[in-house]
């Protein structure tokens, strides 16, 4: 794109009367080399501690400014930080453009007075190829007080914590991609199921996530927090890479660039992105884990004042799996820790999607986001918990199944204008998701092929229309309040297709829920920032529990309160800490694995969450995180009000070397405390310690890297549950600690060749 070109773009995306009698500075915000926007740039008028954050068409604006001359500094990650003074007149505006140079990402460009409300609250793909991934969702270790674990061969979503929430899959937490959600309503494995492999995480930009039920474009499941993946809108480069690893681990992935130099300058991007990765796992029984990926992006500038994004993905995955095994198994000699008691588990799954949105500039300066998303998304899963509890003969064995369909669409209307003459920005934005699955089942099966009963199956239509209205006025220089309220309809619709229910029967609920929010920041000094939040969010139950429960229990709130600071004491140094307290309504939740409703009660979290990030020399990065919580039910007696397997201390850490000359490297660690495996703390979930490393070398088109998880070879307990069970040779089943064994020592290597 050529410079006059980008001003003539400017003026259309920009142009507009000041407000009032003052004047207005408005301009955009582009990388050097290749005149691309770039989004999310922080802006602060640095006379003012004034800060803004840039659109994804890299503009930003500041508006009711006294005639005079300001300073404009001009910062993004990985590029060299830029200063401009502009003239200001009286009901004029002025435009400036500023090109950025790639360089050094420094902590001392990061502004604790920029419009963002939460910095630092971004991961970058810089971490996440600084950290251990063997896929998208280890992308989530990397949010600062959540842990993961997987415990079914790799293929299944994974485990999650945060905030004193064991979320399991997904309860508490929304997830969403480009904008697509990824959270499954009413799934045959669990409330909230969040299965994150589809994405190949070289495609990831960044992360956005939040913790608490505070922000108005968040809706079900945002209650401990929420985690916005972004996938790449360009690529710089096309890329192969090939990695190997112990266990038989294999993996390819390709990154092609689609369209010319010439069209990239024009703002048109388009490139496909490949993965496949196989590996045997650590287990005694091979896993036998497939998963390839398709995915494919285009995103362009239109009219000046338009950006189209289409994307389509293709997913799929098979696996096999031990399972969860019983201390007393390994005690006794029976298996080993790496051995299995029905080593038939596994299952597979599979996900296609399509995904269009279009970002309008009006022209009265409003910003008008449209999306439509398309999913289909198939699911097989078999599972042992009990091995021979209900049946001595068959096993306990049980697949889950469904085949679902999704249709969605999102919409956003944003301008910024005066009230009262005091800064005003405006939001408000419309949701449609509708779900369609087909024969939800729940059955018992012996060797994944011979089905001995049915116990649930039936198919599910539910329907989540929200919209929700956000006001941000800037009060003054140091305060900033925020004010939104958010509503959600829901409508369930549940028939059984179980051979016994002979005569047709269709049950329908509807129920709708108001979640107001408020955050409140001052910004006391340029290195000091205090924000106070307070908000409602809630998690829906299941459809085949909604249809039968009385209505007050269909959408439990969550109730949540945050009051924090961000602190930069050095240039080099910043904190982050946060107090905050959450607390749930009385909830049923359906269990997927048993078919059943089960009361989980009202419960009650708080704790503290310390975030530190600290530049000890221009190529080494030092971060910690520190989660305590305090989890409890507040029905039950003292001593008996423990939540199982919620952490209550958590924490994650390390160093980061980045060298221009090419060298790169990472160490870290991750502590998880022991905690209650059950309500009364009989039984203990075991912490652990782990130490992992990343290093990696580049070399012109070629990039060397090795990356090595436990290095001190820990024996750990990825997965653990208090389950009752009954082995094959005994008479009285026992309830005792089950779990996942965690990866041994692991190390891969790959190699990088760009083009």
């Amino acid at each position: 794109m050529t410079k006059p070109f980008l001003i003539v773009t400017l003026l259309l995306l920009l142009g507009g009367a000041a407000y009032g009698h003052n004047g207005t500075i408005r301009g955009g915000v582009f990388s050097k080399a290749d005149h691309a926007p770039l989004a999310g740039a922080t802006v602060v008028l640095t006379s003012q501690d004034k800060g803004t954050t840039t659109d994804v068409f890299g503009v930003f604006s500041f508006s009711n400014l006294a005639e005079g001359r300001y300073s404009l500094q001009v910062s993004y990650m990985g590029f060299k930080t830029v200063t401009q003074v502009v003239e200001v007149k009286s009901t004029e505006t002025s435009l400036v453009t500023s090109y950025l140079e790639r360089g050094e990402f420094s902590l001392s460009e990061v502004n604790v007075t920029a419009g963002q409300e939460t910095p630092l609250n971004t991961i970058s793909s810089i971490d996440i190829n600084l950290r251990p991934t063997q896929n998208s969702q280890d992308v989530l270790r990397i949010v600062p007080g959540l842990f993961i674990a997987q415990h079914a061969g790799g293929g299944k979503a994974e485990q999650i914590f945060l905030r004193g929430f064991d979320i399991d899959h997904g309860t508490d937490i929304s997830l969403s991609v480009d904008g697509m959600p990824v959270n499954m309503v009413s799934h045959a494995h669990g409330q909230g199921y969040s299965d994150l492999h589809f994405i190949i995480p070289e495609t990831i930009e960044q992360v956005d996530f939040g913790k608490g039920p505070y922000e108005a474009r968040q809706g079900n499941f945002a209650t401990a927090g929420y985690a916005d993946f972004s996938t790449r809108s360009r690529l710089s480069r096309s890329s192969l890479k090939l990695e190997a690893g112990r266990f038989d681990t294999y993996r390819a992935v390709g990154l092609f660039n689609l369209l010319g130099e010439g069209a990239q300058q024009k703002q048109q991007n388009a490139y496909l992105a490949t993965e496949y990765m196989f590996t045997n796992g650590y287990f005694e029984s091979p896993q036998n884990f497939n998963r390839i990926n398709l995915f494919g992006r285009y995103n362009g500038l239109l009219d000046g004042n338009k950006v189209l994004s289409v994307s389509m993905a293709s997913f799929g995955s098979k696996w096999d799996a031990s399972g969860q095994i019983p201390e007393r198994a390994i005690a006794d000699g029976t298996i080993s820790r790496f051995g299995a008691i029905d080593d038939t588990e596994g299952g597979s799954t599979s996900r296609q999607s399509l995904n269009i949105s279009l970002m309008t500039v009006l022209p009265n300066n409003a910003v008008l986001d449209n999306q439509v998303y398309i999913i289909h998304y198939d699911f097989e899963l078999y599972s042992n918990f009990t091995f021979f509890l209900h049946d001595s003969v068959n096993g306990d064995q049980i697949r889950q199944k469904e085949q679902r369909s999704i249709i969605g669409y999102k919409g956003a209307y944003s301008r910024e204008g005066t009230l009262f003459n005091l800064p005003l920005k405006s939001v408000a934005g419309l949701g449609l998701r509708y779900d369609r699955v087909q024969d939800s089942e729940l059955s018992r099966t012996l060797g994944r092929k011979i089905t001995l009963s049915e116990v649930q199956k039936g198919d599910i239509d539910e329907v989540n229309a929200s919209a929700y209205i956000s006001e941000t006025l800037e009060l003054s220089p140091a305060w900033t309040v925020n004010a939104a309220l958010r509503f959600d309809q829901f409508l369930f619709d549940y028939v059984s297709r179980l051979p016994a229910d002979s005569v047709f029967n269709r049950q329908v609920a509807s129920q709708n829920r108001f979640s107001p929010k408020l955050n409140l920041f001052y910004t006391y000094s340029p290195t000091l920032r205090l924000y106070a939040s307070a908000g409602m969010g809630f998690h829906s139950n299941d459809t085949r529990v909604s249809v039968l429960a009385d209505k007050n229990r269909i959408l439990p709130a969550a109730y949540g309160a945050d009051l924090g600071f961000i602190f930069k004491p050095l240039p080099s140094l910043v904190l982050h800490t946060a107090l905050w307290a959450l607390d749930l309504e009385e909830e049923f939740v359906y269990v997927g694995d048993e078919g059943i409703v089960e009361p989980s009660g009202k419960t009650r979290r708080y704790g503290v969450d310390v975030t530190a990030r600290w530049q000890l020399s221009p190529y080494l990065f030092a971060d910690g995180d520190l989660s305590v919580t305090r989890p409890r039910a507040r029905e039950a007696a003292e001593g008996s009000d423990y939540i199982p397997l919620a952490p209550m201390v958590t924490s994650a850490g390390g160093l980061t070397f980045r060298n221009k000359t090419g060298l790169n490297a990472s160490a870290r660690y991750r502590y998880l405390k022991s905690r209650p495996a059950n309500e009364d703390y009989s039984l203990t979930a075991e912490g652990y310690l782990l130490l992992n490393a990343v290093a990696s070398y580049t070399l012109k088109n070629l990039e060397l890297k090795l990356t090595a998880e436990n290095l001190l070879n820990n024996d750990w307990k990825e997965a653990q549950f208090e389950t009752e069970s009954r082995l094959r040779n005994e008479t009285e089943p026992v309830s005792e600690i089950h779990f996942t064994p965690g990866t041994p020592f692991f190390i891969k290597a790959g190699i990088t060749y760009s083009f």
